[in-house]
């Protein structure tokens, strides 16, 4: 009997240095493709500044577009974050700056991709005249307004509706501001800012036809990407390669979701404001990999033992991990010196706006009031306007009516959660300008009008705001509250509007705000859709800036894109800013 227990001891160890080699082994295939992969990216961005380079349609150059594209997103997604920790921690501490820097938000937010394309290409192109590095950080600037904003307003209201009782604690124990921010802050706001992280991988995918090959007057800008790879397949009309692109979209997708998203979203769980987790905790298979790895431990512990002789900086009570601290550091620099520059960064924004400001008098004042060309002038652009706001209320309206009950079924099931994410992150990320084509002839075989259809086009870019937001919502329902719903016997119906629906009321709020936003996005490129041989476009605010951005009408430009951001300001103060109120008021856990 003891020679058995001796020899399945034996057995168990042997497996488990299997299972640990195995890890190890992934690990480090996983390091070395990304440091192969960033020396392929940084040759590109050194490569000789070539305007229009050609796209090669072969098949087997998608693997390395691939590669760029997806660069090119978590550079732009890294940038976001940033933005997102130290934009959204000022804005929530300091009342007077917020109620500057968050009407400024919705000014940015409410900016399409095309409204930024003009300005910020030609003055990157001019400072690196020589290098691919011009386009390449223009290309991933258009990425990042197209990833931030979500995440920036998800991270403040996320601060905002922090309990009291817990900021009571923190000056009970006389935290600093660097340890309530990385002790308190961002664990709270972690579980939405995690979700919303994913949503803006999808938004900044959104756009990667228009990213990566843009047309801008007499310019035709390229760089190598699945984007543009699309982009020249729908022009030349080649079907293989469209499918090609599209097969190549759906593994970039997956592997996103597996490698880094899911392993962040099973880890975010953690961060629940409860004292018990659920039944059937989500699970990662490269999370459960990573902590079999002996290299990761032995990394783990370095770390620890750093932080434990940096106890000033890096000390954390009931420490969440290795990844948490990583992702505090990045912003406390920015934090940490901002009372010393913001004099200067104020100096700097001071002379920008002035500047800028004059310039867009300027351009303004150039459009005719009425009788101008056809469709230049004031009159042409405020009906476009009306148009637009019809369209994007309906998109966000219809995507509404679906996604809060899907996503509070999928948020408060580990389960489906499991199962559902990475189907969810793939429809979601997948960028839905390469399907309009296709869409828009099912449209034109169903008979449906196209300035009607291209409502289903927005759709299918905005809804997604939505979803995330409340299946985050739903994820952060503390376990106590449906512990109480048992106990009191609450029906279905009961549970819904008394629990769910109040619980994830202030997520549904942020993801109406972002909806909102996204779909005024859409219309550039849902109001105006280009197949192989017809040229599809509905009157409206959209339609108009693609046509002044191809002709280079810098005055239509202009005035489209301002008269675009003075709506959704207005939306947003009007109508949304009510609704913040109500969910931080009634709503709140806080309360």
């Amino acid at each position: 009997m003891a020679a058995i227990d001796s020899y399945s001891q034996q057995l168990r160890e042997t497996l488990r240095k299997s299972s640990a080699l195995g890890a190890d082994l992934f690990v480090l295939l996983l390091v070395g493709s990304l440091i192969g992969g960033m020396l392929m990216v940084g040759k590109q961005f050194s490569a000789p500044f070539n305007e229009r380079i050609e796209i090669n349609l072969s098949l087997w150059a998608l693997p390395l577009y691939t590669l760029f594209s997806l660069a090119r997103g978590f550079a732009a997604y890294f940038l976001s974050l940033l933005f997102t920790l130290v934009y959204g921690t000022i804005a929530a501490h300091n009342p007077r700056a917020e109620r500057l820097m968050i009407p400024t938000l919705d000014v940015l937010q409410a900016i399409p991709v095309l409204g930024f394309l003009p300005g910020l290409v030609m003055a990157l192109v001019a400072i690196f005249p020589t290098r691919e590095i011009g386009l390449e950080l223009a290309s991933i600037v258009m990425i990042f307004t197209g990833q931030v904003w979500n995440m920036t307003f998800s991270f403040h209201s996320s601060l905002r509706a922090i309990p009291t009782a817990l900021r009571e604690v923190a000056v009970i124990h006389r935290l600093t501001g660097w340890q309530t921010f990385r002790l308190l802050e961002v664990p709270a706001a972690m579980i939405g800012l995690v979700w919303n992280s994913m949503m803006s991988m999808a938004g900044g995918w959104f756009f990667l036809t228009v990213a990566e090959a843009f047309t801008l007057g007499n310019h035709d800008f390229r760089l190598p990407g699945i984007g543009s790879y699309m982009n020249e397949a729908i022009h030349q009309g080649n079907t293989p390669a469209m499918l090609g692109a599209l097969v190549a979209m759906v593994l970039m997708i997956l592997f996103a979701d597996q490698v880094v998203w899911r392993p962040i979203v099973v880890w975010s769980q953690r961060f629940k404001l409860e004292d018990w987790g659920d039944a059937k905790p989500a699970r990662s298979w490269v999370l459960e990999l990573m902590q079999r790895s002996l290299l990761v431990r032995s990394l783990r512990a370095r770390w620890s033992r750093a932080g434990a002789r940096s106890a000033s900086l890096t000390a954390m009570p009931l420490s969440p991990g290795l990844g948490f601290r990583l992702m505090a550091l990045i912003a406390w620099p920015l934090i940490a010196f901002w009372p010393v520059g913001k004099w200067l960064v104020l100096a700097g924004l001071a002379g920008a706006i002035g500047y800028g400001g004059g310039s867009l008098i300027y351009l303004l004042w150039q459009l005719p009031l009425s009788q101008g060309e056809a469709g230049h002038d004031w009159v042409h652009v405020v009906l476009a306007l009306g148009a637009s706001l019809l369209r994007t209320s309906a998109a966000v309206f219809l995507g509404a009516l679906w996604t809060l009950p899907v996503g509070i079924m999928i948020g408060r099931s580990a389960i489906w959660s499991q199962r559902l994410q990475p189907v969810i992150q793939v429809v979601a990320s997948f960028p839905a300008p390469m399907l309009f084509p296709l869409v828009t002839l099912l449209l034109g075989r169903l008979h449906v009008p196209f300035t009607i259809g291209c409502v289903t086009l927005m759709l299918l870019g905005t809804q997604w705001y939505l979803l995330f937001n409340i299946i985050a919502g739903a994820s952060a329902i503390p376990a106590d509250l449906k512990e109480v719903a048992q106990i009191y016997h609450l029906s279905r119906w009961r549970r819904w509007t008394r629990l769910y629906i109040p619980c994830i009321f202030p997520y549904f709020v942020t993801g109406l705000v972002t909806a909102a936003g996204g779909a005024w996005n859409a219309t550039i490129v849902s109001e105006y859709v280009q197949t192989h041989n017809v040229t599809y476009s509905a009157f409206g605010l959209g339609s108009t800036i693609s046509h002044a951005t191809a002709e280079g009408n810098y005055p239509l430009l202009t005035a489209s894109v301002g008269l675009m951001a003075l709506c959704v300001v207005l939306i947003n103060r009007l109508v949304w800013k009510r609704f913040y109120r109500l969910a931080e008021s009634r709503y709140s856990l806080n309360q």
